[in-house]
């Protein structure tokens, strides 16, 4: 199978697009460190998943949580291959109204993160090479109205990914970055409450729809976490139905 041989840990791993990718992660053949605020989520994922799946309940932002993540990896599945930088929180509002809370809960749940676990998984990720998938948001590559400080997280971990990519490349650690439009659960309560902005928005998507995210997201990801993808380093990959076609 495409992933055989392969150990991840997915942050954000048991619900929305993180939850996705664990599932078409095991189904491929990979070992999957899930983690996850959400213990009932994750505990009800492990079950589904069985063996294959190791869940770790924890906030990405704690400092500890990334080298515990790496030392389940490689104590319960005997090495790491993959990092999935999925987790990510954020509250939009106008960027004057924007407070220091809000500010820290989007960079420190985003881009500190995802620079934290990119430490921490390097040690194993160089022994044998392997993958990083970090997201990315059209919020940051279109400026999108209320979202100043997830956009501006968003964008500071592709800068990131750019320099981390010809960093570690001589390791044969690649690095690149998905950037999704999704029918999450989030999405779908957006579209009951604002059914006339979530049209506008699917109309200008040329495919014409939010991506499902087991079905059109999670493939992409697994793609990069591939061997199929092993010449690709310090790319964007748009998983948005053609919302941004980058140049």
């Amino acid at each position: 199978m495409q992933l055989d041989g392969k150990v991840a840990i997915v942050t954000g791993g048991a619900t929305g697009i993180g939850g996705a990718v664990s599932r078409v992660f095991v189904r491929r053949g990979a070992k999957v460190v899930a983690v996850d605020t959400n213990p009932e989520a994750g505990n009800a994922l492990a079950a589904e998943l069985g063996e294959r799946v190791a869940f770790l309940h924890g906030d990405v932002r704690d400092p500890d949580i990334a080298p515990r993540a790496v030392s389940i990896a490689v104590e319960r599945f005997g090495l790491l291959t993959t990092l999935i930088n999925n987790a990510h929180a954020s509250r939009q509002a106008p960027f004057t109204d924007l407070t220091d809370d809000q500010w820290a809960l989007s960079f420190g749940t985003g881009f500190e993160a995802t620079k934290r676990f990119m430490l921490a998984a390097y040690p194993e990720l160089r022994k044998q090479g392997g993958s990083v998938v970090n997201f990315a948001s059209g919020a940051g590559l279109l400026g999108q109205v209320t979202q100043a400080s997830y956009a501006s997280a968003k964008e500071a971990i592709r800068g990131l990914s750019r320099v981390v990519a010809n960093e570690w490349a001589n390791e044969n650690i690649r690095v690149n970055v998905v950037s999704p439009a999704a029918l999450t659960s989030g999405v779908k309560a957006w579209r009951e409450a604002f059914p006339e902005l979530y049209a506008a928005s699917v109309g200008k998507i040329p495919l014409g729809r939010f991506g499902d995210p087991e079905e059109d997201v999670a493939p992409i990801v697994a793609f990069l976490a591939s061997d199929d993808s092993k010449y690709m380093t310090g790319q964007t990959l748009m998983a948005d139905g053609g919302g941004v076609q980058l140049r």
